[in-house]
């Protein structure tokens, strides 16, 4: 598939059925008993897609009068990879439902893009 089919398909709609806007609440209500002690809601993006490769990302974005740098985001890679909220396999699942076969995943390293953005990459090789 070429990357203007793959843009047309991860909109950012599409991206919200992979992870819905209240998975952020439900993370953290998990995490810490109740969802107001988040400090960031987390959001899938598109960034691009190439060479038999989707790059996608979880944004955290600082939420009102909390601390995005203060949250140990750092770690979260290894957090998601295996959080059932997060359900990367059921991301995988969804995607290849579309048609489209992903041979590899793997999470990047948390980027500090600012003091109310970090990103961690979604990396989605295909066959």
């Amino acid at each position: 598939m070429n990357q203007a089919v793959l843009k047309q398909l991860f909109t950012q709609d599409y991206l919200d059925t992979l992870l819905p806007k209240e998975t952020s609440d439900k993370f953290f209500e998990a995490l810490y008993g109740d969802a107001s002690d988040g400090a960031y809601d987390i959001r899938l993006e598109f960034i691009s897609a190439h060479n038999k490769r989707i790059v996608l990302a979880f944004n955290l974005i600082k939420r009102p009068g909390k601390c995005l740098v203060c949250s140990l985001t750092y770690g979260l890679p290894n957090v998601f990879i295996r959080h059932p909220l997060i359900n990367i396999k059921g991301m995988i699942k969804k995607i290849e439902d579309k048609g489209i076969k992903i041979k590899n995943w793997q999470l990047g390293d948390t980027e500090e893009n600012s003091n109310s953005l970090h990103i961690i990459p979604f990396f989605l090789d295909m066959e």
